[in-house]
């Protein structure tokens, strides 16, 4: 396996393999590896010719200084998981200066909308952030295909807007969310729970199981009503929103139409740990 720190380095030794008509696919990471990022690597492995995973802790989508702080970085051991997966997969992992020339600042992005909603709606600029690491490792790695996991499943469409928007030549690849036995979303964060809150943590996705299942017959309005209930009653996690979503645009629905698809969304707080998780509602 071949650890790569510098963008140069990295820049000759993919067109070496275009050159030889081999695909590169990328899967983004900030590190703190768990089995939802082995999951895409596997996708990737089977996908593309030549695998790079990008580790870097990005410092432009933190809108908390503290959250930055505590994120978990694990380089050693995230090296070990992956070469257990492939001796052939290309690491790359930079300083902040390194891949940002120095200049460590966001882009501003005009996503349709996207961006507003939800994530965006509770941590100012993050998408900014997201669109300019994400469009700076496009140019940078040239891949053919990128994997994201749908846990992130507004990042994912956030991804596909850049894309479209920025001409990057990239097909960007939704992977299921990986669980742990428990039904909880895996997450680098995660490892950040004590073991009474990761299992109390579940209680997101029951939640979402059943949401799917009230989403037949019941109303959005009821279902949101449902939802803000049953955590108010729950004291382990604190709701900061649930919302149900037209899948493409990302906002919230009134009223369900027919042949149109949807999503259910979820963040709340297990202690002061911030957890994502999402459920379609269509299959």
């Amino acid at each position: 396996m071949q650890v790569f720190t510098e963008k140069a380095q990295l820049i000759q030794a993919v067109r070496e393999k275009k050159s030889n008509g081999e695909s590169i696919g990328l899967v983004p990471t900030m590190g703190a590896l768990h089995e939802g990022h082995l999951s895409l690597v596997k996708n990737a492995l089977l996908d593309s010719d030549q695998v790079v995973v990008s580790i870097f802790v990005n410092p432009t989508q933190f809108d908390n200084q503290a959250d930055l702080e505590k994120y978990p970085r694990t380089l050693d051991n995230d090296l070990k998981l992956l070469e257990g997966l492939s001796s052939d997969l290309w690491v790359f992992s930079p300083t902040a200066s390194e891949l940002y020339d120095n200049k460590i600042h966001s882009e501003h992005f005009d996503f349709e909308g996207l961006e507003h909603v939800m994530e965006g709606k509770y941590r100012t600029g993050h998408f900014d952030g997201v669109g300019t690491v994400v469009k700076r490792l496009f140019e940078v790695i040239t891949p053919d295909k990128a994997f994201f996991g749908e846990k992130d499943f507004q990042q994912l469409q956030i991804v596909r807007k850049l894309t479209e928007k920025t001409g990057l030549p990239v097909q960007i690849i939704g992977c299921p969310i990986l669980r742990e036995e428990s039904g909880l979303a895996r997450s680098s964060r995660n490892e950040r729970l004590s073991s009474q809150s990761r299992q109390n943590a579940a209680f997101i996705y029951k939640t979402l199981s059943e949401v799917k299942e009230l989403f037949g017959t019941k109303s959005a309005e009821y279902i949101h009503n449902w939802v803000s209930d049953r955590f108010k009653n729950y004291p382990f996690l604190k709701l900061e929103y649930f919302e149900i979503a037209d899948t493409k645009t990302l906002q919230k629905i009134d009223n369900k139409v027919k042949g149109q698809e949807y999503r259910a969304f979820i963040a709340a707080y297990a202690d002061d740990i911030r957890l994502i998780d999402n459920i379609s509602l269509n299959n």
